[in-house]
């Protein structure tokens, strides 16, 4: 059975100007979908989930919602009203959501408690305004999970959330029954939450491609798409030669076959030219340039310590830089991770430990705020301060060919920074960084607000770098691509080395586990004969006695958390609620582990019991 629509826009157009962003473009969600969206910056993708959400209106086409259907909507700049908390923010969503099964203090006060508990908010009263970029992006996310819609609308909600932030999104969203399409440039993410693959760009006949599949499926779908669409290219560019060479003999356009053919040829000729035109494709170019000094040692950096307002950043850190070393600095936010590019380009001073550099060391910073733009200059000053041409790697280039490196018209070069996007204002300060010679690029988070193919030139462009990166960014899949190590530091002073993020990932469950947790395909009850266990160490028979009391005392203590949920007393009181809701996942997650532990030991006692025939 095909599942029904939800959600769809008909032959919409968005024209801002004289240009037009899209023509034509159809789009339709239905029950179960889940699929990302991708596309250049320029292309429309903000404009067209604005477009399905009821924001904008197109200028032609239409847009259709099923009757009665719950739309959720976060945008990429989430707005709450002033004054507002954690906690009001969630209830208002709930309330209004008209949802049937919130109806009541205290169902809906349940409802908050579970969905702030899920997503690791543990002051409810804390004031919206006290909180990070990323504990505001993650509570907008909240706010439309706690509705509970039908479908749900998201643009790039990765920005501003830390690595923690994306794998809890990447988590509820496989587990949300409402169907979705998020807009990002994050490819781990989409390979991890889409199941159909959306991609908005001219290079395309209809200006959008579609593939069903995880966002690796796409990237072969895509290929499969562009080539054919080369290959029907040459044929048309042979056929167009062709009319040309008869055009030329000198045909009379005096019989109606002729002005047919005539008519054609000229038709051919535009669908050639638009078909050339959508293969062009640009794309930035980012080339780092090194000094190429032959130290191998750039920056050493030993024992390491600093604090900030009571709170270790690093304790007892030691790192070696040298050419070819690219190191991928990742932790939650809040952990420290600009204080440390701060200490090793000598803008702070470590309490302890030393930090020695080559002398004469280069090192340029990529700054994640963007610092040193000037939001009144026009472009052509921020592209090139002293004059209308830059040196670049020995050679003079004029300001208008630098901006086309990095995607600018030559209309652009008059507007101000201020005008620009947050992906044009990183396209300007990778251009001013890349005309300094470097032995040692520290960059923070110089991915926010690329498009895919940038993020493409720009791995490109790192891998290739002859000096060594210090790369502090939430984008995975450029970590592994990009970084020989990941240095991970904890928020409390630790950090440890990775070989890469899915080590890190690996070793993040294991430490959230209360005890070494393994899926139990099914719950028996424990026996009381335990014959043959030979392999099992004191302590660990010592555990296996009591394992049975331990299992019977924790499913006690889940029977007791989940009926003091029902405490009246407690309805109206949200902090209460998500207290003790917490307290049901804490003690379902020890039961569980008991269980497993259960399992792991039993597997040991057999494999100790011997076969038989021996």
């Amino acid at each position: 059975m095909t599942p029904a629509t939800l959600l769809s826009v008909q032959s919409v157009a968005k024209a801002y100007g004289a240009a037009p962003l899209f023509e034509d473009l159809s789009l339709t969600l239905a029950e179960g979908d889940r699929v990302g969206l991708v596309g250049p910056n320029g292309s429309g993708k903000t404009t067209l989930l604005r477009l399905l959400a009821g924001v904008e209106v197109p200028d032609a086409g239409a847009r259709s919602l099923r009757r009665q259907a719950r739309l959720g909507y976060v945008p990429q700049e989430p707005t709450f009203a002033p004054g507002e908390t954690v906690e009001g923010v969630v209830t208002t969503a709930v309330r209004e959501s008209g949802d049937p099964e919130a109806t009541g203090p205290t169902a809906a006060a349940l409802r908050v408690a579970m969905a702030l508990s899920r997503a690791g908010f543990t002051e409810p009263g804390a004031r919206v305004e006290d909180l990070s970029g990323g504990w505001r992006k993650r509570l907008a996310i909240v706010r439309e999970l706690a509705r509970r819609p039908d479908v749900l609308l998201l643009d790039e909600p990765t920005n501003h959330l830390d690595v923690d932030g994306i794998l809890w999104l990447e988590a509820a969203l496989r587990a949300e029954t409402a169907a979705y399409l998020a807009v990002s440039h994050d490819r781990w993410f989409l390979e991890r939450v889409a199941e159909r693959m959306v991609e908005l760009s001219r290079v395309h006949p209809t200006g959008l491609f579609q593939a069903a599949g995880r966002y690796s499926d796409f990237l072969v779908a895509r290929d499969e798409a562009l080539r054919a669409d080369a290959a029907y290219q040459e044929t048309l560019a042979n056929r167009v030669r062709r009319e040309i060479e008869w055009l030329r003999q000198g045909a009379k356009a005096r019989s109606t076959k002729q002005q047919a053919r005539i008519k054609e040829a000229g038709r051919l000729m535009d669908e050639l030219a638009a078909a050339r035109g959508r293969a062009a494709g640009a794309r930035a170019e980012v080339d780092f340039a090194a000094s190429g000094r032959p130290t191998r040692r750039l920056l050493v950096a030993r024992g390491l310590a600093l604090s900030r307002g009571g709170r270790p950043i690093v304790r007892a850190l030691d790192l070696v830089l040298g050419p070819g070393t690219r190191v991928g600095l990742i932790g939650p936010n809040g952990s420290g991770k600009t204080t440390v590019l701060r200490l090793l380009d000598g803008r702070l001073a470590p309490d302890a430990g030393e930090i020695a550099r080559a002398a004469g060391l280069r090192i340029a910073h990529f700054d994640q705020h963007r610092a040193g733009l000037d939001e009144a200059a026009p472009l052509r000053r921020a592209l090139a301060p002293e004059s209308d041409s830059v040196i670049y790697q020995g050679r003079a280039l004029h300001v208008a060919a630098w901006a086309k490196r990095f995607l600018f018209r030559p209309e652009q070069l008059s507007l101000p920074v201020s005008r620009l996007s947050g992906g044009e204002r990183a396209r300007v300060h990778l251009a001013r960084l890349m005309l300094e010679p470097a032995d040692l690029l520290l960059l923070d988070e110089p991915t926010n607000d690329l498009d895919i193919p940038t993020l493409e030139v720009l791995e490109e462009s790192l891998a290739e770098f002859a000096g060594a990166v210090m790369l502090v960014t939430h984008d995975r899949f450029l970590l592994d691509r990009a970084a020989t190590a990941i240095l991970a530091l904890d928020g409390a002073g630790g950090a440890e080395w990775f070989a890469d993020t899915a080590q890190w990932e690996a070793a993040r469950r294991e430490a959230a586990r209360p005890v070494r947790v393994v899926a139990s395909p099914a719950r028996a009850a424990a026996p009381r004969e335990r014959p043959g266990i030979k392999r099992l160490s004191y302590t660990e028979r010592r555990e296996w006695d009591g394992m049975e009391a331990a299992i019977e005392a924790a499913e006690a203590a889940l029977a007791a958390s989940r009926g003091a949920l029902d405490d009246p007393e407690v309805a109206s009181d949200s902090a209460a609620l998500a207290a003790r809701y917490a307290a049901v996942e804490v003690a379902r997650a020890q039961v569980d582990a008991l269980y497993a532990r259960w399992a792991e030991l039993e597997g040991k006692q057999r494999g100790a019991e011997p076969r038989e025939g021996n």
